[in-house]
């Protein structure tokens, strides 16, 4: 472990930029690793520089205050130099994730108006329109000053699942950053000596800033690659040898960890968040920290309208709840005359106070809806509708029930059903479309015109705009089921529509697979010739995959597999090639020879 164990260099008792900081921990610690990754590590005097160098290539580019800088970068230790360059010379910065869709990508840049792209792809085929550089041709860099800014300047904008079929873009400005650094201090969720922090989320997952940015208190942030991510046994390795001690996640991806990552020698301080704490979860968590195999869990709450956290609570001996709002933060729970209810009555989750971002990109509809005025409030100021049924429980911390709208959460990341939806519509030949979440899995219903339009000409549409947490089962109908007063029954629909059984599946690994798909997918049965990601698969459902199969049968596989093998006979074959340590393995894409090493 490289760098000293000193004081952190805290913020005043005002809160104070970021990058103001970054500049006191540079002095005080020079030496200490400030940001590793897979392909190297920075020190804090060696980030400052990698900084100012890529400020410096960015104003040569025409950027400068008020412009803002796409971040297409992969997992690696120019990430956070390349949006802490964004904020150094007035900028923002705009999360272009590679591994979404080229149009995704085309459509958030365009509506966010980037100025330039930071990337190392040799091309974007999606980007013609602004100039594209990479982080490696920024020279040595010379003495860029840092452009100071005012609390309301914009410091990201990201795009969220939107209600229209269009990313909602949520600007949040460099006050809130600042105050969500403050407050989870101030709060004691962050202690003040030095931690060597893991960067986990990915960087359009809001909770990714909360992460990395912890890097200009004077913590070490290491950025975990992509398939590190994704695997429990590597992640708890990198975790082991890179001596962390704190780690984000969300209850979807701790479920798939736990029983690994809890083992490491060093206990971790874990943060959890972007969706509710089962119940069961929550008391195994408190039996962790009791055992001490845990540090300390903290659920943490909040949109990304509010700058990413607005409550917190120690995970303890009580029910699950989200806690109370941390420092500077104000909630209210509401009836539907915004009046405030009573203890134990449910009502809608108002957040005021600091943090709440300036609105959505190009939407003041949108804005006006959601960010509206505080009326408890003496100054003017507004609040946001979060669109969350709470309750309040007597010693006033707040329960979460649901939503009170069609926004669903899948694995942490929060989806607009009607986006998939308008994705659907305008699919050639589809007629009526309806997207529900049943059971753990999004499932699109869909009629059409004339002919029936194949579900795989259908998916490929979809995952080639939206990401593929958002691409759903697809279930073609003849019609659409009605209740009594003329609207879609869903229930019935669900209950009839789904396949109740689909083609059977021979022999023990095949029928071992199958049934782990129906289970993490919430489905009755699957097919030998289903696609895990035309089913509605995903990375973190993968991950599951991936888990029950080693349990199971004793068997390493990785999420690459899942995806190099999406047909459930492929990977079958797979797995039991690597079971028996038969070389070969016939699938429908020709004969694959397995590695000689590795098991």
């Amino acid at each position: 472990m490289s760098g000293n164990r000193d004081e952190l260099v805290s913020a005043p008792p005002t809160t104070e930029p970021p990058l103001r900081r970054l500049i006191r921990a540079v002095a005080a610690h020079p030496d200490r690793i400030a940001v590793s990754a897979m392909d190297g590590e920075l020190s804090f005097v060696d980030l400052r520089d990698r900084i100012t160098s890529l400020s410096e290539l960015f104003t040569s580019m025409g950027a400068g205050r008020g412009s803002r800088v796409g971040i297409h970068l992969p997992r690696s230790v120019d990430l956070i130099p390349a949006m802490l360059a964004a904020w150094w010379i007035g900028g923002a910065f705009v999360p272009l994730d590679p591994l979404l869709p080229a149009a995704r990508l085309a459509a958030i840049s365009r509506r966010a108006r980037v100025d330039l792209v930071v990337s190392t792809a040799d091309e974007l085929p999606w980007q013609s329109e602004v100039p594209v550089v990479r982080p490696d041709t920024a020279g040595a860099g010379s003495a860029v000053p840092l452009m100071e800014r005012e609390r309301d300047d914009l410091a990201y904008a990201i795009f969220t699942s939107g209600t229209t079929g269009v990313p909602k873009g949520v600007e949040v400005t460099v006050g809130g950053v600042a105050d969500l650094l403050w407050s989870l201090e101030e709060s004691g969720v962050y202690p003040l000596e030095p931690r060597r922090v893991a960067c986990n989320a990915s960087i359009v997952f809001d909770a990714s800033v909360q992460q990395w940015l912890r890097v200009c208190r004077g913590d070490t942030v290491h950025v975990i690659d992509a398939e590190s991510r994704l695997d429990a046994a590597g992640l708890a390795a990198l975790l082991r040898d890179n001596e962390l001690t704190d780690l984000d996640a969300t209850p979807s991806h701790w479920t798939l960890l736990c029983d690994v990552v809890s083992t490491v020698r060093r206990p971790l301080r874990l943060y959890l968040g972007g969706e509710p704490i089962p119940e069961g979860m929550w008391s195994e968590l408190v039996d962790l920290v009791r055992d001490g195999r845990i540090e300390a869990v903290y659920n943490l709450y909040g949109p990304t309208e509010c700058t990413v956290d607005v409550t917190a609570t120690l995970v303890s001996d009580s029910e699950p709840h989200i806690g109370e709002p941390l420092p500077g933060r104000r909630v209210y729970v509401l009836d539907g005359c915004l009046r405030p209810t009573d203890a134990n009555e449910p009502g809608e989750l108002y957040v005021g106070g600091v943090g709440l971002a300036r609105g959505y990109t190009d939407d003041p509809t949108q804005t006006a809806a959601r960010f509206v005025a505080d009326p408890f409030g003496s100054d003017g100021s507004r609040m946001y509708r979060t669109g969350d049924r709470v309750r309040r429980r007597p010693d006033g911390s707040l329960a979460y029930l649901d939503r009170i709208d069609r926004q669903v959460k899948v694995g942490g990341h929060r989806i607009e059903l009607g986006e998939i939806e308008a994705a659907l519509a305008v699919v050639p030949g589809v007629d009526r479309v309806m997207v529900t979440l049943a059971e753990r899995a999004l499932v699109a219903f869909y009629t059409s015109v004339a002919e029936t339009v194949s579900t795989e000409v259908v998916r490929e549409h979809l995952s080639a705009v939206l990401p593929a947490v958002l691409v759903p089962t697809l279930v073609p109908i003849d019609s659409f089921p009605l209740t009594t007063s003329g609207k879609i029954d869903v229930k019935a629909l669900i209950d009839t529509a789904l396949p109740a059984e689909l083609s059977s599946v021979d022999g023990e690994v095949p029928a071992l697979i199958a049934g782990v798909w129906s289970d993490v997918l919430g489905l009755p049965s699957v097919s030998a010739t289903d696609d895990f990601f035309a089913l509605g698969g995903h990375s973190l459902v993968a991950l599951h995959v991936v888990a029950q199969v080693r349990e199971r049968l004793g068997v390493r596989i990785s999420t690459r597999d899942v995806y190099r093998y999406p047909r459930l006979s492929d990977l079958a074959a797979y797995v039991e090639a690597r079971r028996g340590f038969r070389g070969r393995v016939m699938t429908d894409r020709g004969e694959v020879v397995l590695p000689a090493h590795g098991w």
